[in-house]
């Protein structure tokens, strides 16, 4: 399995192209790929393959915490340096992403 990359403006002109024709603030499914308890930091992959960045404090429950593996929603803002990160990350109840497709559309009926 290859490391996702976080998505630059420079580095990766597909996804940013498709953020900008999206709209940075439209809602994306994805599931976590790595979070770091003690720093509160985490990657979130999409559905598309691009790799964001995000705090815990993202996290709209407000638990600060979250299980790699999790289906999430979240939207994707600008961040300092030409990158993006994932805000207003959104557990979703159900199973992992790519075990089923069903789940998508109740994702973003709750989102």
């Amino acid at each position: 399995m290859t490391t996702p990359r976080l998505v630059t403006q420079g580095e990766d002109r597909a996804a940013f192209e498709d953020i900008a024709a999206a709209g940075s603030r439209s809602t994306r499914l994805g599931r976590v790929e790595a979070f770091d308890v003690a720093q509160g930091l985490g990657v979130i992959v999409a559905e598309g393959g691009a790799a964001f960045g995000f705090h815990s404090t993202a996290i709209i429950d407000g638990s600060r915490q979250i299980a790699v593996g999790q289906p999430v929603a979240f939207v994707v803002v600008a961040a300092p340096g030409g990158r993006y990160e994932a805000a207003s990350v959104s557990p979703i109840d159900g199973p992992t992403m790519g075990s089923t497709t069903g789940w998508r559309l109740e994702a973003l009926e709750r989102a």
